[in-house]
């Protein structure tokens, strides 16, 4: 971590330049309004997106994450200020290692290339059953997971475990950044994920021995009353979260769980677009990873809900906020 804002004085330059070219909410709503999948493809080949090819949506998605990072390794020397970010890659690699073996079948495209972890290292560890290969806050999970799918062959079950270390990882990265902006993304992350987990589990009648191994603590929730709630039913959850900072996303939860992700991923939008002023310091190159991953997401929505030819309005209640 630089110990001083104006370490990042001439990334923040650069990051200004790069924010002009991010999509913004006229453009999307043109990909919204055109005919189908491939003539949203060319309108964003013209603004630039993909390798100046004609790519099938996934390369052309997976082309814009890639500029993300390479960016961010051209600006800044050491990147592990950014990990918050990317383990989530790690333990989704984790997760589909373990599945490969269980299966003992390859699934070609599964790893993501991005994390603090080579998905080689980590598919290597799982094979070999070497836990101890992985960095040591991967290595106990890893290794409950690996053995709960061998013993129960519960695909779930070993989601849950990595899933949940996947978020105590965001979170405690965030509080230990002494970043306020990355303790914020750490939070809301948490916060949204144990707030679905609820819901979803409530309408499923899922137990609270579940809800208590897949909720993950976190400063804005009170977990104990949130599983009393979701045993009770997603009314109380509604009126659980009338006590907590989000008390406008309990209609969109009981509109749906895709509504509520699209709210939490508005709000933190919505959080960090103060770093647009802001003229030094990590917020600013944080904020740009969050507001291009968000605008991929979007344009991953569009896309796809073109192509499988769902309607103009089904699509765009999907879509998130933009941050220019």
């Amino acid at each position: 971590m630089a110990k001083n804002k104006n370490d990042y004085a001439y990334a923040v330059a650069r990051i200004r330049s790069k924010e002009l070219k991010l999509l913004s909410a006229s453009f999307l709503e043109q990909l919204l309004s055109a005919p189908d999948c491939e003539s949203c493809l060319k309108l964003l080949a013209e603004k630039g997106w993909g390798n100046g090819s004609f790519e099938r949506p996934e390369e052309m998605l997976s082309i814009e994450e890639n500029k993300i990072w390479e960016l961010m390794e051209d600006l800044v020397k050491d990147t592990s200020v950014f990990h918050v970010f990317l383990y989530k890659n790690d333990y989704h690699n984790l997760k589909a290692a373990i599945k490969e073996l269980h299966h003992r079948n390859g699934f070609p495209g599964i790893y993501l290339r991005h994390g603090t972890v080579s998905p080689e290292t980590i598919q290597k560890a799982v094979a070999e059953n070497h836990f101890g290969d992985l960095p040591e806050a991967m290595q106990a999970p890893a290794k409950e997971a690996y053995t709960a799918l061998l013993h129960t062959h519960d695909g779930q079950l070993c989601d849950v475990i990595l899933d949940r270390a996947a978020l105590e990882a965001v979170y405690q990265a965030g509080k230990a950044s002494g970043n306020e902006f990355l303790s914020l993304y750490g939070e809301l992350t948490v916060a949204s994920a144990d707030l679905k987990t609820a819901f979803r589990s409530s309408r499923t009648g899922k137990n609270r021995d579940f809800l208590t191994r897949a909720l993950v603590p976190c400063d804005t929730l009170n977990i104990t009353e949130l599983i009393q709630a979701a045993m009770e039913g997603t009314d109380a959850i509604g009126k659980y979260l009338e006590k907590t900072p989000y008390r406008e996303a309990a209609s969109q939860l009981n509109h749906s769980p895709s509504a509520f992700e699209r709210w939490c991923d508005n709000l933190l939008i919505k959080k960090i677009r103060p770093q647009l002023h802001e003229p030094f310091g990590l917020g600013p190159l944080a904020a740009y990873i969050l507001a291009r991953e968000n605008e991929i997401k979007s344009v991953r929505i569009i896309l796809f809900g073109k192509r499988n030819q769902l309607s103009e309005e089904s699509i765009r209640e999907r879509v998130r906020e933009t941050y220019v």
